[in-house]
């Protein structure tokens, strides 16, 4: 039985700290109640009181990792229906279905390991690979386990085979690199919750709709096995967001154990246009694991972008580092730029300036994640600090010009920047960013 707030709140340190993000202890205490934030957001909590505590600090919905190492994918572990609620916790998988009789089975693998992609500062990438039983042969299956192991070593692994021999024998084969198992049935339940107990590895159950699968997992959870991922036999778009929302909500506002475990949809389409949309569908709406058929560039960057905006932090700005980076090889005569540290201006803005083949200094101001207009407007990229930045990033050791171009869109600035940086010059540079490489070449010729 869940506990209550206060219930909680007994068990807490009660120093109200501050630490855990909350005013007070009693705060805390009952937005762990409500499943909102997690018992480890407590640095001073005992171990009696984790011990004790138990489902209260668990989220509401398992989380454990596909895979092993720095790539392996973890799943599971969100808290709200809403992003504007919390950030969503763990970006869903996006994974490729190979079938045991494809002749492309180590191309489309390579493929997988060479998909990863730099977007805003994050590496995005295929995240697993499905390997389907179709031909019925276990040999044959237990082949193309093994080369699609070999030639994607970092991707997650999802064994798509209903045969409890050959899963087994596939499972075995690649034990070490924890592997999910699909799928449990209610006609396998019991062999293919053997084999992953054995073995280690987490289990997909699937069932037609939720109530179907909240009395499979309750019979896979029985047999001993405790990660397990759902799959609600949902194919189109309304299922998909029917299904997955009633899973979601079960897990969070009903607090029902039976759903709270992530979900995977199957979304296998010859269209590859349609199998996109299908993909978008279920990435916005809860899916944990999307499993596409192909995996062509121009899909993955346009499902890997709709994943990134989903699963960044609303309340939060992206941002990059403050401090002043080498675009080039630049020398002490180089040009030096200044700009904020939203994560989209820093990427347009160095774009360019790479575009322009000018070695460049560009210097990268924390206005806590706001563009140049934004940060201008709320008082955070004024003269006063640009020059105090200046001063204190060292940069003036690195540049004999003492000049600092300014964006166009703040030109207003140039004349108290040079107040407050006495021997700099102040130049305006271009408004839009793509003006950049003429501003910069016309500079040395």
């Amino acid at each position: 039985m869940a506990l209550t707030g206060v219930q909680i709140f007994k068990l807490l340190p009660k120093t109200n700290c501050k630490k855990c993000g909350f005013p007070t202890c009693l705060a805390f205490a009952m937005k762990l109640a409500q499943g909102g934030v997690e018992l480890s957001a407590c640095p001073d909590v005992s171990e009696e009181a984790k011990n004790t505590l138990g489902a209260a600090s668990a989220p509401p919905i398992r989380s454990f990792a596909l895979g092993t190492g720095e790539k392996a994918v973890k799943i599971g572990g969100e808290t709200v229906l809403f992003r504007h609620e919390k950030k969503f916790i763990n970006p869903c998988a996006i994974a490729v279905n190979i079938k045991d009789n494809d002749d492309n089975i180590a191309a489309t693998a390579e493929k997988v390991a060479g998909s990863e992609i730099d977007r805003v500062g994050q590496k995005l990438r295929v995240d697993a690979v499905s390997i389907e039983c179709a031909s019925n042969d276990s040999a044959k299956y237990g082949e193309a386990v093994k080369l699609v192991a070999e030639k994607a070593p970092e991707a997650a692994l999802i064994l798509n085979c209903k045969d409890a021999a050959a899963a087994e024998a596939a499972v075995k084969a690649v034990a070490g690199r924890k592997p999910l198992l699909y799928c449990a049935t209610g006609e396998n339940a019991e062999a293919m919750a053997g084999i992953a107990k054995a073995g280690g590895v987490p289990l997909a159950v699937c069932a037609e709709g939720p109530e179907a699968l909240s009395a499979l997992t309750e019979k896979i959870k029985g047999l001993g096995v405790e990660d397990i991922v759902l799959d609600s036999g949902a194919k189109n778009a309304k299922d998909i967001i029917e299904n997955n929302t009633q899973i979601r909500r079960a897990a969070l506002k009903k607090s029902f154990k039976p759903l709270g475990y992530p979900i995977i949809n199957y979304v296998l389409r010859d269209d590859p246009v349609f199998e996109a949309s299908i993909a978008s569908v279920a990435i916005a709406r809860y899916a944990s694991i999307v499993v596409v058929s192909t995996i062509e560039k121009w899909k993955n960057l346009a499902l890997f972008t709709l994943r990134q905006n989903i699963y960044t932090d609303p309340q939060v700005p992206m941002q990059v580092e403050q401090k002043v980076y080498k675009i080039g090889e630049p020398v002490t005569g180089s040009p030096l730029m200044i700009t904020t540290n939203f994560s989209l201006t820093y990427f347009i803005v160095s774009g360019e300036v790479e575009n322009s083949k000018v070695p460049s200094w560009l210097a990268v101001m924390d206005c806590e994640g706001l563009s140049v207009l934004t940060a201008w407007a709320a008082g955070k990229f004024t003269a006063a600090k640009i020059s105090q930045f200046i001063k204190e990033s060292g940069i003036e050791d690195s540049v004999s010009s003492r000049e600092l171009i300014i964006p166009g869109q703040v030109a207003i600035l140039s004349g108290a920047l040079e107040d407050k940086l006495d021997g700099w010059k102040i130049t305006v540079g271009p408004r839009e960013a793509n003006a950049i490489p003429t501003f910069l070449k016309s500079r040395v010729n």
